[in-house]
């Protein structure tokens, strides 16, 4: 039995008055309110995004988009 891999595209806003995920027709919008500086950002992305979806933020890989507004995350 194979695994499905699901996968969502991610737009980032960083620095945000306060942190939270809409869905849009490109895919999530997510606010957060730390600076984009030494992977802060990206760790607060994957913490809320986890707690919307409702999976350990363990489970969520960033794919593509470390240092970019758009990213791509793939649940493992």
């Amino acid at each position: 039995m194979a695994d499905v891999e699901q996968q969502w595209q991610v737009r980032v806003t960083p620095r945000a008055s306060r942190a939270r995920v809409e869905e849009t027709a490109e895919g999530l919008r997510v606010y957060v309110t730390v600076a984009p500086e030494n992977g802060k950002a990206n760790a607060a992305v994957r913490k809320l995004l986890a707690k919307h979806l409702g999976v350990a933020p363990g489970r969520l890989d960033l794919v593509r988009g470390a240092k970019s507004r758009d990213k791509l995350f793939r649940l493992t």
